[in-house]
């Protein structure tokens, strides 16, 4: 599957577009590295791909905002901590703040058990929202159990889509990484 059009921009957006001869009405659309990919019938007329290149950002956009707005600022970040507190750790850890960041690149999220304080990458926005919550319930457990033994994650278990979350996050980080070995799930998430 060629890239037709590598590098072209759509409202100074980059976007990526790759014809597919095997493709016979389906379009799809993603976001890679930073860049949107919209997958189309290699048959498309040039005016075809216009039009359905551009339906696709926009919806990807959407869909995006869409969950920006679900996911709320950090007083909405609080209260989902709380609750999660509440549901699956019998409302011990209680954090003084809870914020979104923009400038952790590396980890998912952080923790301050001295002053109580949580911080999520803006980067997390993006997720499925069960994502989000376990990144929430692991740092709550920091607040509880600062060190990543038995006895922490064993705490962080009871969130039930743990694993699933670690492995969505492992993926994404592989994906991001092309290639190099995963972090370790303890060096993402503190």
């Amino acid at each position: 599957m060629p890239a037709d059009r590598a590098g072209a921009t759509l409202s100074g957006e980059d976007v990526e577009v790759r014809r597919s001869n095997r493709r016979r009405r389906t379009v799809t659309a993603y976001r890679e590295s930073g860049r949107t990919v919209v997958l189309i019938p290699a048959a498309f007329s040039p005016a075809e791909e216009r039009r359905w290149v551009a339906q696709m950002v926009a919806k990807l956009q959407t869909r995006e905002e869409r969950r920006r707005r679900s996911l709320g600022g950090d007083d909405e970040l609080m209260a989902r901590a709380r609750a999660l507190s509440a549901a699956h750790l019998d409302g011990v850890p209680e954090p003084v703040s809870v914020r979104w960041v923009d400038n952790q690149n590396r980890r998912w999220g952080s923790c301050t058990p001295a002053d109580r304080t949580i911080r999520l990458s803006s980067r997390l926005r993006a997720m499925p929202e069960y994502v989000v919550d376990y990144v929430l319930v692991h740092e709550l457990v920091h607040l509880v159990e600062p060190d990543h033994d038995a006895r922490f994650w064993s705490l962080v278990a009871r969130y039930p889509r743990a694993e699933r979350a670690r492995g969505f996050l492992e993926g994404v980080d592989s994906g991001a990484s092309h290639g190099t070995p995963p972090a370790r799930d303890d060096d993402l998430v503190d």
